[in-house]
């Protein structure tokens, strides 16, 4: 798809999207506070690659099928929600063998492997964001022809655009985290606010309206 003022002003609307935290961003800041940078960066990727699938199903007509069927839509959501409870349980379990053991030095967390897939499921599993693609993306489609292939291009640029923001966000938050481990009180209070944190998330993503914004 050749820059076009068109391209110019879906780059500057994605920017502005990309930086407005939203369950994504939330995931990925507890990860890098509980879990450090590399961690953060893993679930950086799973969420990129959540909201790609999300991308290329609204681009298939699969927001279509959740914007005209509330009970697809419910199911995706409350499954959504039940994961990032889950997760925020795991994360204080973890929390609790943390304290317990008053280890000098913190037990590796999850492998990067299974933190990516936890980004992955989450942001896939958040179909606000499959609308949000099937009502965003279509301002921005130049022509009748090709329809879908530039809807999956502009799809791709999000997802590359919220990538580099939702990254500047690992870092700082892993930036943080060096200090906060200065006090194993602070170490465990940051854990159990990022347990917290996705525990919330989940209620709220649960009871929270239909909306087109992820």
């Amino acid at each position: 798809m050749a820059f076009s003022p068109m391209l110019g002003a879906f780059v500057i609307a994605s920017v502005l999207l990309a930086v407005t935290p939203g369950p994504g961003v939330f995931y990925i800041v507890a990860r890098s506070l509980a879990e450090g940078r590399l961690s953060g960066l893993a679930s950086v990727a799973g969420v990129a690659f959540g909201n790609l699938g999300n991308a290329i199903g609204a681009s298939l007509g699969l927001a279509a099928l959740f914007a005209m069927s509330s009970l697809a839509f419910a199911i995706v959501k409350y499954l959504g929600a039940l994961y990032l409870i889950y997760l925020g349980v795991q994360a204080i379990r973890s929390t609790t063998a943390v304290v317990t053991q008053r280890d000098e030095v913190s037990p590796p967390g999850a492998s990067r492997r299974r933190i990516f897939l936890d980004g992955f499921v989450v942001a896939l599993l958040n179909p606000k964001t499959a609308v949000f693609f099937a009502a965003f993306l279509p301002q921005f489609i130049q022509s009748p022809s090709a329809p879908m292939g530039q809807a999956i291009t502009l799809g791709i640029v999000f997802v590359l655009i919220a990538a580099t923001t939702d990254t500047i966000y690992a870092l700082t938050a892993g930036a943080v985290r060096p200090w906060l481990q200065r006090a194993k009180s602070v170490t465990a209070a940051a854990k159990y606010g990022s347990g917290g944190v996705l525990i919330g998330l989940g209620l709220v993503t649960a009871f929270s309206e239909q909306r087109t914004k992820p």
